[in-house]
């Protein structure tokens, strides 16, 4: 995995250092691959599971009963830990899985993909319901979305480019998430210390990935004192910035931002900055300019913290954590296979339960109806 993952790499030119960090296995990534696997194992089978009971006046019982969805279709991008994650929640759910990942990493999913066979041949299934395209041309894509009555579910996963694309394009259902474009608001009662450690943390651990906060939102209220120290911290660990001109007035030397900035998933080092008047104005920013992904609120004030989570349209809402914990094993799914930020099926991280549909049982002892 690790030698194709380099001739990846080798070929990876013109891209961004969070692409690139996308991209890049090492020895410690591939373990939690692994363990994410044995994760996913040692978790209940959610199928035939029994999510509601009751019996009818008419003495018939009816059940509401987990079951698979089928054949999953999931169209990725940069990151070939998708092909293990995928594989393992689509086998654990009871669902086929066919992978079409991007041309940057066409070798290493190639490479884990052979490890998943071997494990399948191992324990006696079926090979072919874990398959990867062997080609990254676009028409295969084009194949997949047309491909209705053979795919029941298509889970695009990459660029604000390819999710547009498989939504306008897809005659099967489509399981989607928009942009990670996620906040921290940093509340007027908010712990500075931890104001410092979970902004520093939301941004900077990994710029890439889709849960990395890309706006910070800070209370008029105690900008004066905080906002210097927190853009001190960033930009000693290389982040840039964008600032409205509340923030600017603070801070004078960072660029002004614009609507465009706002709007911006940045997925690199760099932070938009606004200065707002409170929980409303907070909400009201991220309504215009956020992608309901995931959102935090960073307060010792519970009734605030309450409003602000309440108030949100987004997938996953966080009080005084990192929005990089928007992750399906940080939430105990072992893994994901995306996160969904949609209104209908599945929203935030997509695990084994988010991977079945249901039907009913209905048992009798011989009613019929008048």
């Amino acid at each position: 995995m690790l030698a194709a993952n380099a001739e990846d790499l080798a070929e990876a030119t013109g891209l961004t250092a969070a692409y690139v960090d996308r991209l890049t296995l090492t020895p410690a990534r591939v373990e939690a691959m692994a363990q994410g696997l044995e994760e996913v194992a040692a978790l209940e089978d959610p199928v035939g599971r029994v999510l509601a009971e009751w019996r009818r006046p008419n003495g018939l019982l009816m059940r509401r009963v987990a079951q698979p969805i089928g054949v999953i279709g999931m169209v990725f991008e940069s990151r070939p830990n998708v092909t293990a994650d995928a594989a393992a929640l689509c086998l654990k759910s009871g669902n086929a899985v066919i992978l079409r990942g991007g041309r940057e990493s066409l070798r290493s999913a190639g490479a884990i993909h052979a490890c998943i066979v071997e494990g399948l041949r191992a324990a006696g299934l079926p090979e072919a319901a874990v398959q990867v395209a062997t080609t990254a041309d676009r028409a295969f894509v084009g194949a997949m979305l047309r491909a209705a009555g053979l795919i029941d579910l298509i889970i695009p996963r990459g660029g604000k480019g390819l999710v547009q694309r498989v939504q306008q394009e897809s005659r099967v259902p489509v399981l989607a998430h928009a942009e990670g474009l996620c906040h921290t608001y940093i509340h007027a009662a908010a712990d500075p210390a931890m104001a410092r450690s979970v902004l520093a943390n939301a941004k900077m651990r990994r710029t890439g990935v889709c849960g990395a906060t890309e706006t910070l939102l800070i209370d008029a209220a105690c900008a004066p004192d905080l906002l210097p120290l927190l853009v001190a911290d960033l930009a000693a660990l290389g982040c840039g910035f964008r600032a409205n001109e509340a923030a600017r007035a603070i801070c004078p030397a960072l660029p002004a931002a614009t609507d465009a900035d706002f709007a911006t998933e940045w997925l690199d080092n760099m932070l938009s900055v606004a200065v707002v008047d409170g929980v409303d104005t907070a909400l009201a920013h991220i309504r215009r300019f956020g992608s309901e992904h995931t959102e935090a609120i960073i307060t010792e004030d519970a009734e605030a913290a309450t409003a602000f989570l309440n108030g949100l349209d987004s997938a996953v809402g966080m009080w005084n954590a990192s929005t990089q914990f928007c992750d399906g094993g940080e939430f105990g799914f072992g893994a994901e296979i995306g996160i969904a930020t949609g209104r209908l099926h599945a929203r935030g991280p997509v695990g084994l339960e988010q991977l079945c549909t249901y039907r009913y049982h209905v048992l009798g002892t011989g009613q019929t109806r008048p």
